[in-house]
């Protein structure tokens, strides 16, 4: 693993740092990550030909009494490394160990680790590592954990949130205002984990949308979540998956618009300009690589 405090982090979600990172970090290669249980190997290649990354989770989608096999089957049944990221259970756990164990036996580098909730726990892993926040503790953290080294993106959950609050709901119900958004804490926990890992040049996922047949629901927080500079959204089921890819693919307008701006800045040197009428500065020049950023992953994701 090779660290450089000094790496120049390249555009990630419209966000140019420079902090304590690893070079050369994985990126997704696209924008739909699709959750498979590492207990069900016949699917890890069916889950990996419909999405652009699959996780291999190792936690919540498995039970206890299985996670043995799972690990096996982790082990036995590779798939494209490249693609794949393997959730592993909470530090402190046995099961953490037994995970990170079991991924050392394979050709996987990048973990997320289930409830992270401190920095220490991060660098334990060794690898690179997602964390996801999702606990009221590690909410308190993001920033903290987000400017960890080995630390190369953030997701953000909200059901285990609302249990460690001791509540019983993420969303309005059927009949409240609002129905189907997220609670005002869950928004606030979403929008942290945006902000910590944009602060510090990371990637950040948007997490699950659990009602499949909400359609409609899952198309709005991709387009807000795309709207606010998420690298990608995490989903339970492929039918899923063309909806969010569909969602993070910028429209043709939208794709010439910023191919005019990189050409105007280009011809003044990098200066603010004007274009349409609209002042062009480092911003919306950064705005514009980003979209034509979001047309490059997708292509290469339909040439793999």
């Amino acid at each position: 693993m090779v660290f450089d405090a000094s790496a120049d982090n390249s555009l990630v979600g419209g966000t140019d740092r420079k902090d304590p990172q690893l070079l050369n970090a994985w990126l997704p290669s696209g924008p739909a990550l699709l959750f498979c249980p590492a207990d069900r190997p016949e699917r890890y290649q069916k889950a990996l030909d419909r999405a652009d990354v699959v996780i291999l989770d190792l936690e919540d989608a498995v039970s206890p009494d299985n996670r043995a096999a799972a690990r096996e089957a982790l082990v036995a049944n590779p798939i494209d490394p490249d693609r794949t990221i393997v959730r592993i259970n909470p530090a402190g756990t046995g099961d953490y160990r037994r995970d990170l164990a079991a991924v050392a036996e394979t050709n996987y580098r990048v973990v997320m680790q289930a409830k992270s909730e401190d920095v220490a726990s991060i660098l334990d892993t060794a690898l690179q590592t997602i964390a996801l926040i999702e606990t009221p503790l590690g909410a308190t953290r993001a920033n903290e954990i987000a400017a960890t080294s080995n630390c190369i993106g953030l997701m953000w959950g909200a059901e285990d949130l609302v249990a460690g609050l001791g509540g019983s709901s993420s969303r309005f119900g059927p009949d409240e205002p609002r129905s189907g958004e997220y609670r005002d804490v869950a928004s606030w926990v979403r929008s942290m984990v945006r902000i910590a890992a944009a602060a510090h040049g990371k990637f950040a996922i948007d997490s699950v949308h659990l009602d499949i047949d909400d359609v409609d629901g899952l198309i709005a927080e991709v387009r807000d979540a795309v709207a606010l500079g998420y690298t990608a959204t995490a989903c339970i089921h492929p039918s899923q998956v063309e909806h969010i890819r569909a969602g993070y693919r910028p429209s043709d307008e939208a794709v010439e618009w910023a191919r005019r701006v990189l050409e105007g800045a280009a011809e003044h040197n990098g200066g603010v300009f004007s274009l349409d009428g609209q002042m062009i500065d480092g911003p919306v020049l950064r705005q514009a690589e980003v979209v034509l950023s979001r047309v490059a992953s997708g292509e290469s994701t339909e040439d793999s």
